[in-house]
């Protein structure tokens, strides 16, 4: 039994950061029906190749993206732009705890499916909109999108080399960083909502934008802003406030030294044999070496290049400083570490049964994580949701699928 076994969820969100929630709440035990458009579904089960290969290697329609933040869930299809989807909508958000939505502000009010409607029927409904810029303000009615979120929230500006140095400019993140974010964000609003309404007895709105989670997760950089008035700029894959952290190179390959602290700087100088570097006055205290950035930078660029990757980081591990090589994703979990953690998992997928995914990264001792089912297939439950939820029969069922309101697998 999960965290979560017992709340309900119904997830009317696409794309990334609705889902990336909606996911999450899954994975902690919630039962999430997730709705969707007959006929085409989520945009992102589009969003191939790569596809699923079905069990003797054969593809399927089934999209990567869509499975990579849809698992745990029921697909329901169901045309929201008819008054009876809109009517079974209100439907199943009267029995539910949670609704997750990332609708443009204000646009699901001419369906009757806003917080305010919908928390007439059931006062106990914690609401969780999701959309780029909020319910409020000058620009809360456009459309928000991560990579223009990472620009416009300042991400861009300090990802990437160096102005001055080749490459340099403004680089996205390799992930959809804002809205993966924005999903965790609001799957600690919900879990919060959640508890509040123990107390009082009611739900609540959830209003969560990708630029704000976007500003508030500038973290360290902001405050150095706030605290210098002067904007930080792209240091590549330096830190703003740490020297040493950062990659060097080899006589082979690129790898990472991440020198939190000035015992550890006097444990890297002794384990790669130039001992006598912290005792320079330049060197000694990080913020000197934040000041002689540059000076520091060169010497030890100089130094590494004498030897191989591998070599120095089985000189440098055992001294307790962080130090490691950058891997592709295919080395990255094929860590053993990852593979020690649990991180690969097998979820049979009715076109794949050995089919594996990435699982969760949360560990609970007493609740722990569940992967009872895979991503769905475009209205796999359908007619199980409704009949359970609404009580609807199978005459009832065959009028909605003539209608073009619902949809179930297979119909097509």
């Amino acid at each position: 039994m999960g965290a979560l076994t017992g709340y309900r969820v119904l997830d009317l969100s696409r794309v990334l950061a609705g889902p990336w929630c909606g996911q999450t709440l899954a994975d902690l035990g919630a039962e999430v029906i997730k709705i969707e458009r007959p006929g085409m579904g989520d945009d992102t089960r589009g969003w191939g190749p790569p596809w699923m290969s079905g069990e003797n290697e054969e593809p399927t329609q089934e999209a990567s993206y869509y499975q990579s933040t849809n698992r745990g869930k029921l697909s329901v299809a169901l045309n929201l732009a008819t008054p009876e989807g809109q009517e079974m909508v209100r439907a199943l958000a009267a029995n539910c705890d949670v609704l997750i939505e990332n609708y443009k502000a204000g646009s699901l009010a001419k369906y009757g499916l806003d917080y305010s409607s919908l928390s007439k029927i059931n006062p106990r409904l914690v609401y969780c909109s999701v959309t780029g810029f909020g319910q409020t303000g000058p620009r809360a009615a456009e459309p928000g999108y991560d990579f223009i979120i990472q620009g416009i929230g300042g991400l861009m500006s300090i990802t990437g080399e160096r102005d001055d140095l080749p490459g340099g400019g403004p680089q996205k993140v390799g992930v959809a960083f804002s809205d993966l974010m924005t999903g965790l964000y609001s799957t600690v609003a919900i879990q919060a909502a959640l508890l509040s309404r123990e107390k009082t007895g009611l739900g609540q709105h959830v209003d969560m934008a990708l630029l704000d989670v976007q500003v508030a997760t500038l973290c360290n950089q902001s405050q150095n802003y706030l605290a210098s008035g002067k904007p930080p700029g792209r240091y590549g894959n330096a830190h703003a406030n740490i020297v040493p952290y950062q990659v060097f190179r080899a006589s082979d390959r690129d790898f990472i030294i991440a020198c939190g602290n000035d015992s550890q700087f006097i444990s890297l100088c002794d384990a790669i044999g130039i001992s006598e570097l912290p005792r320079d006055p330049r060197f000694a205290r990080n913020a000197d070496r934040v000041t002689n950035r540059e000076e520091i930078i060169r010497i030890l660029s100089q130094h590494f290049l004498g030897d191989c990757a591998d070599e120095w980081v089985q000189r440098i591990h055992p001294q307790g400083v962080p130090v490691g090589a950058i891997n592709s994703i295919a080395q990255a979990l094929d860590e053993p570490q990852v593979k020690a953690r649990d991180m690969l998992v097998n979820i049979p997928h009715p076109l794949n049964p050995d089919f594996v995914t990435v699982g969760s990264p949360i560990k609970l001792s007493g609740t722990p994580v569940e992967y009872l089912r895979p991503a769905p297939m475009l209205g796999e439950h359908t007619y199980e949701v409704l009949k359970r939820q609404l009580g609807l029969g199978d005459v009832r069922l065959a009028e909605l699928k003539a209608q073009g309101v619902i949809e179930q697998l297979g119909d097509r």
